[in-house]
């Protein structure tokens, strides 16, 4: 299920659905592209039984920083690292300023050599909700704990299924560029205070 299906089922009637339809499609025009090749071949490394169950905890929140799980057919790239079979489509975006994965094992919950607990700990800026095509102002610092157990002779996260948490410079940027291709005066103003708002908060 696409995030532009979401959205048009979760907004239907209201006065915002097409400004929030413009905001996903512009969050899933401007993602840059990824190399798949590459995040496998890279995976391939990451995930072996004989490297750290935090490198691919820590690849994971990378992409994710990046926006990669705001676009569907992104989730190639991520599967390598996760056990769970595809992305739902989402109604909010948690917007960070940086992410911080323990690689320490003395902060993990072990609970043996083939199944782990590490914490991330995300410096939060606020929300941006999909619907409303807003953000909400939000300063916190969070922890999420990774569950990561071996699947299949590989690392993979088996939980939990979180928002996506994109840094605050790429949101702008999507924000941003969608009101530039925006033609409707409505959508254009609402995109524009959003990233006023996004700007304001960076």
């Amino acid at each position: 299920m696409s995030n532009t299906s979401f959205v048009h089922k979760s907004v239907a009637g209201s006065d915002r659905r097409l400004i929030a339809c413009a905001l996903v499609l512009a969050f899933v025009w401007l993602i840059p592209p990824v190399n798949i090749g590459w995040a496998q071949t890279g995976f391939a490394q990451s995930g072996s039984l004989k490297r750290s169950p935090a490198e691919v905890v820590k690849r994971y929140v990378r992409l994710d920083q990046k926006g990669a799980r705001l676009d569907a057919m992104a989730f190639d790239v991520l599967s390598p690292y996760v056990e769970w079979k595809e992305e739902p489509a989402w109604d909010q975006i948690v917007v960070i300023q940086e992410a911080h994965v323990h690689e320490d094992y003395r902060k993990w919950d072990i609970i043996d050599n083939l199944d782990v607990v590490i914490p991330v700990t995300f410096r939060v800026r606020g929300v941006v909700s999909l619907k409303a095509a807003s953000f909400v102002p939000e300063e916190k610092t969070e922890e999420i704990r990774f569950h990561v157990k071996a699947v299949e002779n590989q690392w993979r996260i088996v939980e939990p299924l979180i928002p996506p948490h994109v840094g605050i410079t790429r949101v702008v940027n999507f924000a941003r560029e969608a009101g530039l291709y925006e033609k409707d005066e409505e959508q254009r103003s609402a995109l524009a205070a959003l990233t006023s708002s996004l700007r304001k908060a960076k």
